[in-house]
């Protein structure tokens, strides 16, 4: 049953980052082409389309929360202090490890869960100021689409980032033959 847990949760992490990789891709591509056209159209036609500035933005916005997921899951984000990733063989090492991955995981945890909740619930526990609902009822100036298109990103990321988490620490949890070792002892 654990076994099938950490696959799973592994398995569902690996997907996340594919899926990341190529909106992050994807959104890249559109960043420098919308910003292509804008250069072309201002210092050639002398007419910028006021959509292209909008649109570029919007892109950078996803494809930098993408972004922040893929390096997440490589471990490419900045920490603070980069403890050693498993045990060193002596029991001092495997509490440094284990201690060093709590914290990790602790300041993620208090950094992302509020930015999720309040993707939902705003003030007061009113969903109707939440951070999506309020985007749901405005719309970008230059093109004609709601803005919450543009801040799923937020919640989505978090998300993303959330799952890579708990893949990180499933690897540590024992098998179960290791449990029944343990207790056979």
């Amino acid at each position: 049953m654990l076994r099938h847990l950490r696959t799973g949760v592994i398995a569902l992490s690996n997907g996340l980052d594919r899926l990341a990789g190529w909106a992050a891709m994807g959104f890249l591509v559109v960043l420098v082409v919308v910003v292509m056209i804008q250069v072309i159209a201002r210092y050639v036609l002398n007419a910028p389309p006021a959509w292209t500035e909008e649109a570029a933005r919007y892109a950078m916005i996803w494809a930098g929360l993408m972004g922040a997921t893929l390096s997440f899951k490589r471990r490419f984000d900045p920490a603070l202090f980069n403890g050693p990733k498993t045990a060193t063989g002596t029991a001092r090492g495997a509490a440094l490890a284990v201690a060093t991955g709590a914290v990790q995981a602790l300041v993620v945890l208090v950094y992302l869960l509020p930015i999720l909740w309040h993707s939902f619930y705003g003030p007061g526990m009113n969903p109707a100021r939440s951070f999506l609902l309020r985007h749901s009822r405005m719309t970008a100036e230059a093109m004609d689409f709601s803005t919450v298109l543009v801040a799923v990103a937020v919640p989505l990321m978090a998300v993303f980032i959330l799952i890579h988490l708990a893949a990180r620490a499933v690897p540590r949890w024992p098998s179960a033959a290791r449990w029944r070792s343990r207790s056979c002892r």
